[in-house]
């Protein structure tokens, strides 16, 4: 797995994004994603659609890659954590997360993540909340509307159309805009929102290989 990188400026703060749907806020040594959707194969396959574990393994995995490669604090995620409540895919989450007990756990919530007082402690969670403020900037899995903080926000799986000679391809991108950064879906089991993304924004597009500005 390559990691490539592109720093992008926001309220003189330094933001880096990476091409592994997820990105490092240096001043805070904290590594930040959305929608990781943990235990959706494992739903799937509850419900009669056969699904390996390989596809949620794959993201835990690249997970693994961007802690060893920024060392990070704490790790936020920006709402959806889950898919479907407790599952056996959260059983594997908790023995992968174990591997690094002084990683700072924070969670705001998304509309998936339906979460009883026995998972908030089988996750281990340091922190739970529908928002989180740090600085200037208020992480949020939905855009609030009528909030004027610049928000870090999620829920969206941001995609964005590429025209090539034979065909359309659609690809995870990061959004900013005056007053928002729109993550892609950290999972790669999920679909891309092409349509339903924020006016006026620059589009960070990544492949495998490097991240355009466009």
């Amino acid at each position: 797995m390559k990691i490539v990188t592109k720093d992008i400026h926001i309220q003189d703060e330094v933001f880096t994004l990476t091409n592994q749907r997820a990105l490092f806020w240096k001043k805070e040594k904290a590594l930040i994603l959305s929608d990781l959707h943990i235990g959706k194969t494992a739903h799937f396959r509850k419900n009669g659609i056969a699904l390996s574990d390989h596809i949620f393994e794959n993201d835990l995995q690249r997970l693994s890659v961007l802690i060893e490669y920024f060392q990070p604090e704490k790790f936020i995620i920006v709402g959806d954590l889950l898919h479907a409540g407790d599952n056996s895919g959260v059983d594997k989450f908790c023995e992968w997360k174990a591997e690094f007990p002084n990683l700072e756990f924070h969670l705001v919530e998304g509309n998936h993540d339906r979460i009883s007082k026995k998972l908030e402690a089988k996750l281990c969670l340091n922190f739970r909340d529908e928002t989180l403020n740090i600085d200037d900037f208020l992480f949020v899995h939905d855009f609030q509307k009528k909030n004027e903080k610049f928000q870090i926000t999620g829920h969206i799986h941001p995609g964005f159309v590429i025209n090539s000679v034979v065909k359309k391809i659609k690809l995870p991108c990061f959004v900013v805009t005056e007053n928002q950064l729109l993550l892609p879906a950290f999972s790669e089991f999920t679909g891309l929102d092409t349509k339903n993304l924020p006016k006026k924004g620059r589009f960070y597009v990544f492949t495998d290989a490097e991240i355009y500005e466009i």
